[in-house]
Formats: C-alpha cells, structure tokens, sequence
C-alpha cells in the first residue's frame, strides 16, 4: 500500500522527459542581470542540463545548414543541433522562479493536514471550527493545530484553557499560535504534561498566569513544557505534509525557499523525497539550532545534493520572540503593556559561542531577531565576531522588524543580510504601532532604509505564519498596504521600494542570501532554468494588480512541474 501511494506522487508530480535542449518562445520575458536591473528577452533557450543557455532578444530561428563542399578527406560539417522541444508561450509574461527567502517548509505542510485556525475571524468562531474538527476526527489521542491570533479575533488578551475546554474538554489540544511563539492548551493536555501552578517556564519562556495556576497559554520557550508530551508526526504524516507544502508553492510560484529550523526529521524527509525523485522546489537549509546542525551535515555544510535541489549551509537560532504574543525583545517597555519587554532567548556570551561553533566549521549564521534590543545584541555580537571569522560570512539577520534607527547604517559594514518578509507588515502595522506607540516606529519593518544604507534584502513570507504567495509580498513592499488597501498612502509611506527591488528580494538577493546566486534565482546563462509563466506583465502594474496575478506554469531546472487547473 505504501509503495502505491508513494509511485502515484511520483507519477502525478513529475514530467515523463528528462531535462533536454528546448527553447520556449515569444514570451514576454522579464528578467533580472548581475546588478539586479531588469532586462528584457522574448526568448529563452534551455540546455541539456536543464540551465539557461541564453536569452534571445528575438524570436527563436531554427540555424540554418547550409555547409560548404569540405576538403577531400574532411568531413562534413555537423549540422547545428535542432532543439528537442520548443514550445510557443503565446507572448505570456516570464520572469524567474521566486524565492521565499524565509520559511519553514514542513510546518507549512503540517498546517495543511492538521487543524488550521487561521482564517478564524473571533474566539467564537474558533471555538466552532476546534469542535466541528474533533468530531470530525473522532478516535485522535491529540487535537493539533495551528493558526490562531487573538489580535485578528480583536480580544485584545489571549484565550484561555477554560474557552479550549468549551470547545473540546475530553482529550488534549495543543494549538500553535500563528507566529509560532505560543501554545494554546486545554485542561487535559496541561495535565498531561504535569503542569501546575508550582511549574518554573524555562529562561527565554514565559507561562500565563490566571489564579496561581497556568491559563492555558505559554509563550515561546515555555511551550516546551507542553510539547514534550504532544505525539510528533509520524514518518508517513510528514511525507505527506511535504508533497502537500511543495504542491501549495509550486501555485503560487515558489521554485526556491530557505527552510528555517530544519530538525533531522524534516532532513530525512527532505531525502526520502528526494530519492524518490519528488523533491521539485529547491530547499536551501538551516538547521535548527547547534544539535541538528550536527546531526545533519557534521563537520561541515553537505554539498548541493540531487541537481541543486537540497543543501544544509547554516543554522537557525532564535534570539527572540514575536511581537504578537510580546516575546520581542524591545529596549524600552511595550506600550501597551507597561513592565514588558519581551524574552531573550540566548543570553548574550551563550549567542556568541552558538554563532562561534557553527561559524568554525563554515556554516552560515542566520539568527531570529525581531526586537530592537535583539537587533541591537545581535549587531553586537557580529561584530565582535567579525574580527575572528574572516571572509564571506554573510550573516543573516532574519526578520529585523524593529531596528533602533541608529543601528540600520551598522547592517552593510558588517556584511550582515537583512532577511525581511513584506507581508508582515501588512499583517502587523495596526498591532506595532499599538506595541510600541508612534514615538518608536522610525526603524519598523524599513526596507527602504535597509537599501538606502546597501543592505542585502532578502524577501520571503514565513509561512505558514503568512501566506507564501510572493506577489503579495511585491505588492506589500511597494505599497505599505494590506489586501483592504489600508492604511490609505501607506503605513510609514517612506519605507516603500519599487518593482525591480521588490523583485530583486524575491529572486536573486534571496538567493544571494542562501549562497546559491551560482546556482538559480536570475535567469542568467549558466543557472539553473527555474521560471514561471504569469497571466500579466507585473513590470509596470499596480501593487493590487500584482496581488492578483496567478500563475500559469511552474518550470524549474527546465523541466514544466506545474500547471494551472491539473
């Protein structure tokens, strides 16, 4: 049964040909060269390896043979190789496959096979979604799910374990906050985790109170305390996950994504997929933490595996929490909650050791920090570092949401990436500005001045704590507006970039911050052929018009793996 089920994957996912000499013609292509300026071709020309050979600026011609009479004893001249396929895109629009420069691939495909709270609108209507799954799933030891997000239910606190017991009382429920830096649980699963009001959060957690006992809701490090007890995903759930998160981005355009916090079961998943030559989205991964890093690569980061699919290069490390659930790490009090400022996660000579033991053997160094105390610390700590690690490091500083202004020009002499995803502002900008009050948002989500001071930006989504459609990302960073179109001009209007930027942290600096640019992310010759045919030129199109724009087909090292509609 489950060798049938794993040959339909590979028999409805991949194309029947192997990579071969093609061309696709007149299209409408739109392209990026070396300094990330649009270039325009209308043809593209694939080679034998699946790479692009050139970019013509005209109409495909077949060569013609018309060979002079060679010297007796000469032979003939070769005819000029005719291409194994060409196929006429009809002047559809081109542009490279795009990178999710931040994500987290596994959790993603989890999401779609488990209980997803995300589109609930109040504490009720989750309330009726939690109930109508359990009854739904009637025999589960665990109800586990994803999703929730007291800020786009407008409660203005978190839920509780009493509200979850409404919902479901009987067995455990163990619910991921949207972010992934809380944990809802009822009653029965904070039992069965022997948790009680005596119970200590570890340093960089925190467990809310209500009555001297936990009120249902812990908060980044202290959700260990429940997850120790909750069933992990079997190997057969985590197979499906992934065909299912591969499917999902393949839509939507994604041909690349860095995996954040990669553990040796997403690895051998990744592998498994791999060796059954199902892996099509290119995944450039970084362990999650120090441990898995070990596990995974040993001494050094693996090599790109399977035709420049799969690669370990770094770690992942969380310096702080979210500013939904108030575990960014601030300098000053959050506004509206006075005595906060959030969690650090790594104390300050334990971070530099993290980031000193994986920079030794050559990993690259990416470090969560949402805060402007974390930004600060972390700053800090590569530059201390910097005058021991010589070379290319590029550190990455993934998300930087809130950066003291006085720190942005400190990112580019550091060589550090900022690692940043649009759609977070869109989603956030009511909760920051109530977070940290008007006075404290000049370095907010500040793509613009990140560029202004030759920062590397590097765009992705975080999914699935967003959404992983690229195009609302493009739209958002042109526009600093949500789907509404709100706030009216934009939140921090100042803070907007223009297309080809946009498109250029969605492509080539993405994957410049994967050390991947040799490999794929432009469309220049010598890459790997990953593209996308679109329903529009995006080149010249409003950002709402880009949030609209669907994709056609998905090809990646020249082969078609997607296709609207089958």
């Amino acid at each position: 049964m489950k060798a049938a089920w794993l040959a339909a994957i590979a028999a409805i996912t991949l194309p029947s040909s192997a990579s071969a000499f093609g061309v696709i013609d007149n299209v409408n292509g739109i392209a990026l060269d070396a300094n990330g300026k649009i270039v325009r071709f209308v043809a593209l020309q694939i080679d034998d390896d699946g790479k692009v050979e050139k970019l013509l600026t005209e109409r495909y011609k077949e060569p013609e043979y018309k060979p002079k009479k060679p010297k007796r004893g000469q032979p003939w001249p070769e005819r000029p190789k005719a291409p194994a396929f060409k196929m006429d895109a009809g002047g559809k629009t081109m542009i490279p496959g795009l990178i999710d420069g931040h994500g987290h691939v596994m959790g993603y495909g989890l999401s779609l096979i488990t209980l997803d709270l995300s589109d609930t609108k109040s504490l009720e209507e989750a309330q009726a979604k939690i109930r109508a799954y359990a009854q739904a799933n009637d025999g589960r030891k665990w109800i586990i799910g994803t999703g929730w997000n007291q800020e786009q239910w407008g409660l203005g606190r978190f839920p509780t374990a009493a509200e979850l017991d409404a919902a479901v009382g009987g067995i455990p429920v163990w619910l991921e906050r949207i972010d992934g830096h809380a944990g809802w649980a009822n009653s029965a699963a904070i039992r069965a985790a022997g948790v009680n009001g005596t119970s200590k959060a570890p340093m960089g957690g925190r467990i809310e109170m209500a009555g001297g006992k936990p009120a249902g809701v812990f908060v980044d490090k202290a959700m260990s305390l429940i997850q120790r007890v909750v069933p992990p995903p079997a190997p057969r759930d985590r197979d499906t996950a992934l065909e299912k998160a591969q499917r999902a981005l393949l839509a939507v355009g994604i041909t690349g994504i860095a995996d954040m916090g990669t553990s040796i079961e997403d690895w051998q998943a990744f592998r498994r997929s791999a060796d059954r030559g199902a892996l099509r989205v290119r995944i450039m991964s970084y362990a999650y933490g120090i441990d898995n890093m070990v596990l995974i690569a040993g001494p050094e980061p693996t090599p790109w595996l399977y035709d420049d699919h799969l690669r370990m290069g770094g770690v992942k490390l969380m310096l702080d929490g979210a500013l939904g659930s108030r575990g960014a790490w601030l300098r000053a009090d959050y506004a509206d909650a006075p005595g906060q400022r959030g969690l650090p996660m790594i104390p300050d000579t334990q971070l530099r050791n993290f980031m000193s033991r994986a920079a030794m053997d050559n990993f690259q160094v990416t470090v969560h920090a949402i805060g402007d105390a974390a930004n600060h610390e972390l700053l800090n700590a590569i530059e201390e570092l910097n005058d021991t690690y010589k070379g290319d490091r590029r550190w990455r500083v993934e998300h930087a949401q809130i950066v003291t202004p006085s720190d942005l020009p400190r990112f580019g002499p550091l060589g550090a990436i900022a690692s940043m995803q649009p759609v977070h502002q869109a989603s956030d900008w009511r909760m920051a500005t109530t977070r940290l009050g008007e006075a404290r948002l000049d370095g907010a989500y500040a793509w613009k001045a990140m560029l202004d001071n030759r920062v590397p930006l590097a765009f992705g989504s975080d999914v699935p704590v967003e959404s992983p459609n690229p195009f609302a990302g493009i739209a958002v960073a042109m526009s600093r507006q949500d789907a509404k179109g709100e706030p009216a001009g934009g939140w921090m209007p100042g803070q907007k970039i223009g297309f080809e930027a946009a498109l250029d942290a969605f492509t080539r600096q993405a994957s410049y911050a994967g050390f991947a640019e040799k490999k794929f992310g432009s469309l220049v010759p010598g890459q790997r052929a990953d593209f996308l045919l679109i329903d529009r030129d995006i080149s010249g199109a409003t950002p709402a018009d880009i949030r609209q724009t669907q994709v056609l087909e998905t090809w990646i090292g020249g082969k078609r793996v997607y296709v609207k509609g089958q």
